[in-house]
């Protein structure tokens, strides 16, 4: 399933609320450099590399992103081991919380520790909204 910032890009998007407020400072967004390869490596398919070369150079040039660099893998995500890339840099980050509706991150709310939170991205763009 597409993160929540990949289905917020479209202007016709019910989550375009989720890149405004990112755009405008009201939330911070932690990324690994897996994860943002990951979002130009589907943003080429769907659109072109031009489109995905100037989305990475907005998120990195933004003044809310919290860049990290992930050194330990915590192997969290059985299913789906690809996804394991957000909890980590979640971890790293000290995020408050991951954004997704993939049910394979539903097995980070039976883990005590680390602790990783994930919300939907109704409730994400919910709490935006609020804001």
């Amino acid at each position: 399933m597409p993160t929540p910032f990949l289905v917020s890009i479209p202007k016709k998007s019910i989550y375009r609320p989720i890149l405004d407020a990112l755009i405008d400072g009201k939330f911070n967004l932690v990324l690994s450099n897996d994860i943002l390869s990951e979002y130009v490596e589907i943003i080429e398919r769907k659109a072109n590399a031009v489109v995905a070369n100037n989305i990475a150079e907005m998120l990195l040039n933004l003044n809310n992103l919290h860049k990290v660099e992930v050194y330990f893998e915590w192997k969290l995500i059985n299913q789906d081991p690809d996804d394991n890339k957000y909890s980590d840099a979640a971890i790293v980050g000290a995020a408050d919380f991951i954004v997704s509706n993939d049910q394979h991150f539903k097995i980070l709310k039976s883990i005590d520790f680390p602790k990783v939170n994930v919300i939907g991205i109704e409730e994400f763009q919910s709490l935006i909204l609020k804001k």
